[in-house]
């Protein structure tokens, strides 16, 4: 069975540790969890604060840079022979506040640790100070950090305003893909069940006024044809709508499928009678957000890694599913 695996990330100072320390306290009697822990400094400190004595509890430091760059190469082996050691009911890792933690996701997700680990929500705590803070709300890591994450914490809720809370709150509840779940604590305080947060959301991008009576997904399939209720790999999740003369179709695909990036791209730019097109999508590369309006296309490097999904929007009835099949030839074959 699967090791059940979660990223606890956020910036320098968010609470990482504090909150880790309070999942501890809060594990399932008996339960064996390790913690794999990424100091950016030479000098280990995060492991003492973290490591409470029991023998119910491992942990690990790789100390020294981050994960996602100078200490990217050991990563693996370091965090298997780890894994393989202390054999635990659960595995917690703590990326540096100073990297891109996307990076360790796609190690978790390939190579031995496929099969090994049981990849869950990852979660992000935020200190809503460095939201107003432009010298760290504008700094990339910051925001990779949040889009990223399955699940967003504001930590700090006992010293922070009330006001910045709410500002804070709503800017996170802006990322589009929509998080799983915001939500607020103090003293770095997460629930145990959040750890295993799992959903699927959908936000449509506004076109179609919120207030229509159709807003809401007019069908909904898993795949072509298939009863199920949640993405697997070559059977993605599709939500039709429509309304006020548009026609809408969204699709969520399983982190499992790779797309082939050129051809993927050529077609997204054919598509006929697109007034938008937006989407993420894991590709051989890495993982790619678009946007296409009308026939002005752009494309740059997302941190998201929940899943590849796609929304594009027309002003005439389309056949969905044959557009849904000429997607899944842009899927790169045997990964």
């Amino acid at each position: 069975m699967r090791i059940p695996t979660n990223l606890i990330t956020g910036f320098l100072g968010a609470g990482k540790t504090t909150a880790i320390r309070s999942l501890l306290a809060r594990r399932p009697a008996g339960a064996r969890w390790s913690v794999f822990v990424n100091e950016y400094g030479m000098v280990s400190i995060d492991q003492a604060l973290v490591d409470d004595g029991s023998d119910e509890v491992a942990v690990e430091e790789l100390g020294g840079g981050c994960f996602c760059c100078t200490t990217s190469i050991p990563l693996g082996p370091m965090l298997a022979r780890f894994v393989r050691q202390t054999r635990p009911d659960r595995l917690l890792i703590e990326p540096s506040g100073a990297g891109h933690p996307a990076r360790v996701i796609d190690t978790l997700r390939s190579g031995p640790f496929r099969e090994l680990l049981d990849l869950r929500a990852t979660i992000c705590l935020v200190d809503p100070k460095d939201f107003a803070n432009p010298r760290v709300v504008n700094r990339e890591v910051f925001r990779d950090q949040i889009e990223m994450a399955d699940v967003v914490v504001l930590n700090w809720l006992d010293k922070r305003e009330s006001d910045l809370i709410r500002r804070c709150r709503d800017w996170i509840d802006g990322f589009d893909p929509p998080k799983v779940l915001v939500a607020e604590t103090q003293f770095g305080a997460l629930e145990p069940s959040w750890l295993d947060a799992d959903a699927t959301l959908v936000r449509w991008s506004g076109v179609i006024p919120a207030d229509h009576a159709h807003t809401s997904p007019t069908h909904v399939q898993i795949g072509i044809d298939s009863p199920r209720t949640s993405a697997i790999p070559g059977a993605p999740l599709r939500l039709e709508n429509s309304g006020q003369g548009q026609w809408a179709c969204g699709w969520i695909f399983s982190p499992d499928d790779v797309f082939d990036r050129d051809s993927l791209f050529d077609y997204l730019g054919q598509v006929e009678d697109a007034r938008r097109v937006k989407g993420v999508f894991h590709c051989e590369d890495d993982w790619w957000q678009v946007n296409r309006v009308d026939h002005e296309f752009s494309f740059s490097l997302s941190s998201y890694r929940r899943d590849s999904r796609l929304e594009i929007i027309a002003e005439s009835p389309r056949d969905w599913v044959r557009v849904e099949r000429d997607l899944l030839r842009t899927l790169r074959a045997n990964d």
